[in-house]
């Protein structure tokens, strides 16, 4: 036997018991942290499942990593042993002790037997393709143990996280799916009725293929921290699930709609009914006055006025008829375009009453502001003027009368409101200078 160690000088006893202690405290953290390992649920979850995919083939390299592990540790358990066996022959140990503990302590001492399968599916974490055997020193040991127990912790912490989040989700989102799905069926939306049926179909499957993949290969769904070395570093990929999740969340608001309209239908359709019913009217009353119009106004273009709008009268006939039959999904979107389309119809009809009623205001604006020049005449004692009682029966002939036209009238009005400033601005005393109150000139009474 040497009197030095390859790796320096002969330690000494203080040397050595310190070595010892420390290797027996890394000896009890690792045998700790491997039955930690051995006894965590996502393992024996692992070795209990049907395995496919990415998970599989880092299970298989995980299991022979363990088994590694275990392998590393026996060695290392029977080494220091072996060690603290010296150490203890005798209380101040002889040279002959130091020289062998050095070796043991500080040299390869450790050969480890592997096996071929442990070597092919873990190539990176032993000596190589036809490496059987391996010699380490206890520093070295300990490193190589470091390094599986981190890679095959990472593998179980990551396929445990997917576990014990997503299968969860997924079944509480399945349970939703089928309330959902009743409350669906019950108001007649069905796959290949409607659209909401079919996604309700699509994202039944989407959940049912996911929980089988997540359940089978979890790793698939495994997102890896950027930048992190820790084992576990990382959070499950819920991306399919979340997309899934939103698309119910659609139907339901959907499937919510259809229910409300169930509840108020038939106020609804009485409503609907109202508004159009008063569009008739307003239309009926444009036509009549329309009438009115062409008999009492001359040379006006009066607009033609169109009929009640019958396909919407049709449709409202349909919708009473989804409502007896209990066709919910189809009277929902029936309804909501019905009542646009209908205050869009009632809009129309006003509008066109106030088109075909434009010229009888013109002729009572012009009366209005004929008698309001009348009465300012009349408080300033001019009423008897022969040129204003003229001009004023004049205009007032032309909008009494049928038919009247409007430009000759306007006109006549405009030649009244203008002999009334002469008259009014010359009583004033002062020529050219209009009255406090005319200076807004003749279309202001």
């Amino acid at each position: 036997m040497a009197d030095t160690d390859p790796a320096g000088p002969v330690m000494d006893r203080d040397e050595v018991d310190r070595a010892l202690a420390r290797l027996g405290a890394e000896h009890e953290a690792i045998e700790t942290s491997l039955l930690a390992l051995q006894d965590h649920a996502g393992r024996r979850l692992l070795e209990g499942a049907r395995l496919t995919g990415v998970t599989a083939e880092r299970w298989t390299s995980t299991e022979a990593a363990i088994t590694l592990l275990w392998t590393y540790f026996d060695a290392y358990t029977d080494a220091l042993r072996t060690a603290r066996d010296i150490r203890s022959r005798r209380r101040w140990s002889s040279r002959e002790d130091l020289v062998e503990l050095t070796e043991l302590l500080r040299g390869e001492p450790v050969t480890v037997a592997g096996s071929a399968a442990a070597t092919a599916h873990a190539p990176t974490l032993s000596g190589g393709p036809g490496v059987l055997s391996e010699r380490y020193s206890l520093a070295a040991l300990v490193d190589r143990m470091n390094e599986l127990y981190a890679a095959s912790l990472d593998m179980v912490v990551a396929a445990d996280a997917v576990w014990s989040a997503l299968p969860a989700r997924i079944d509480l989102l399945s349970a939703e799916l089928r309330r959902t799905s009743g409350l669906a069926h019950s108001v007649g939306v069905r796959p290949g009725e409607h659209p909401a049926g079919d996604d309700l179909e699509r994202i039944t499957r989407t959940l049912t293929r996911l929980r089988e993949q997540v359940v089978s290969d979890p790793l698939a769904f495994w997102k890896k921290a950027e930048g992190s070395s820790a084992p576990g570093g990382g959070k499950p990929d819920t991306t399919v699930y979340d997309r899934e999740a939103r698309a119910l969340e659609d139907v339901r608001r959907e499937i919510d709609a259809v229910l409300a309209v169930r509840q108020d239908a038939e106020k609804r359709i009485v409503r609907l009914r109202d508004v159009l019913s008063r569009a008739d009217r307003t239309l009926a009353e444009a036509r009549t006055a329309r009438g009115e119009v062409l008999a009492k106004i001359a040379a006006t273009e009066v607009p033609v006025v169109s009929g009640p709008p019958t396909a919407l009268q049709e449709q409202v006939a349909a919708a009473a008829e989804y409502r007896r039959h209990a066709q919910w999904h189809r009277l929902s979107p029936l309804l909501e375009s019905l009542e646009q389309k209908a205050e869009d119809e009632l809009l129309r009809a006003r509008e066109s009453l106030t088109a075909v009623t434009a010229p009888l205001a013109v002729r009572a604006e012009l009366r209005g502001r004929l008698d309001a020049y009348r009465a300012k005449v009349s408080r300033h004692g001019l009423a008897e003027d022969p040129l204003l009682v003229e001009r004023y029966e004049k205009a007032r002939r032309m909008l009494w009368s049928a038919p009247c036209d409007l430009r000759a009238a306007e006109q006549a009005v405009l030649r009244y409101q203008q002999a009334v400033s002469e008259l009014l601005t010359g009583s004033t005393g002062v020529p050219g200078q209009a009255r406090p109150d005319d200076r807004r000139g003749p279309g202001h009474a």
